[in-house]
């Protein structure tokens, strides 16, 4: 009889993914900072220090070996390049975004992210929901679609973060790498297109770092740890959970923009918001109910991956 899969790794996944949704959650704080520079320079400027900062890592590590396994692997980098693209325009939409104004457009993308998690792991790896995990799907489905409903238009900034973080998440858990080395592999993909592109504005008198002392400018060097970190936790964690469990996980960020939304930038908090979070919220908790009963007795969930 085969003994059943280690909880220790379902642990550590759900630890990696709390922190790296908690950091995600007040990153408006920090880009609301960068308001005056343009979203691409910011971009370029979050791939580029983040290179620095993931070589570091790398050779205080020794993950050279990984990184050089995962060029060596056509397989690897032709997912690790489409895992780039789509993290990029996440980045790029994101501080748009944020510095639109447009927080409450950006917490409902990451509301809708879950959801589309939930549709590429049973459409593409085959997971299936329990019924309690069904009906909290259910009312998160009716708390995002009250939302998009509250926007009155097609939420082209929510859907496209709901996309591309999507597909990322679906495209780091099927690589063959570890977090670090992968994430690093990533960067280094388009780290030279980024450093040409911020040479290029300095060249022309256009850039923001390092010539201007504003504080926003200041803080671009950062962008390095704060972009690395929450990505290398949440690689971390997408290999140790189910596309599901992660998407639900995800609730915690949009939460928390919410909150800035409404109670620091002064945006509007109407009653439709406050019955979606009583939807979203209640499927959260259904889930949660359901996954802690899951843990402590593995037998309840025949035939669901922990991997």
């Amino acid at each position: 009889m085969q003994s059943p899969p280690s909880r220790e790794p379902l642990r550590q996944g759900l630890i990696y993914g709390l922190l790296a949704y908690l950091v995600w959650g007040f990153f408006p704080v920090y880009f609301k900072a960068l308001h005056d520079i343009p979203p691409l320079e910011v971009v370029a400027h979050r791939i580029v220090w983040s290179v620095f900062f993931l070589l570091a890592l790398a050779a205080l590590s020794g993950r050279w070996g990984e990184v050089r396994a995962a060029f060596a692997s056509r397989r690897v980098l032709l997912t690790l390049a489409g895992s780039t693209t789509l993290i990029t325009v996440n980045w790029l939409v994101f501080i748009y975004a944020v510095g639109q104004g447009q927080v409450l457009q950006s917490s409902l993308g990451y509301f809708i992210t879950p959801l589309v998690n939930v549709l590429l792991g049973m459409v593409f790896l085959r997971e299936r929901l329990r019924p309690l995990q069904m009906i909290s799907l259910l009312l998160a489905v009716a708390g995002v679609g009250l939302l998009t409903l509250r926007v009155g238009a097609v939420p082209w900034i929510s859907l496209a973060l709901a996309a591309s973080f999507g597909l990322y998440g679906l495209l780091r858990k099927t690589a063959h790498v570890e977090s670090l080395a992968g994430l690093l592999v990533e960067t280094l993909l388009t780290g030279p297109l980024a450093l040409a592109y911020l040479v290029w504005l300095a060249l022309h008198g256009q850039g923001a770092f390092p010539a201007a002392v504003e504080r926003g400018a200041l803080w671009l060097p950062l962008a390095g740890v704060l972009t690395a970190t929450p990505l290398l936790l949440f690689a971390a964690a997408a290999r140790r959970l189910r596309l599901a469990t992660i998407g639900f996980l995800q609730y915690l960020t949009p939460t928390l923009h919410f909150a800035l939304a409404v109670l620091v930038y002064g945006e509007p908090f109407t009653p439709a918001h406050m019955l979606t979070f009583i939807l979203i919220w209640s499927g959260l908790a259904l889930y949660t109910a359901d996954a802690v009963r899951t843990f402590r007795n593995p037998a309840a969930s025949r035939g669901e991956d922990h991997s």
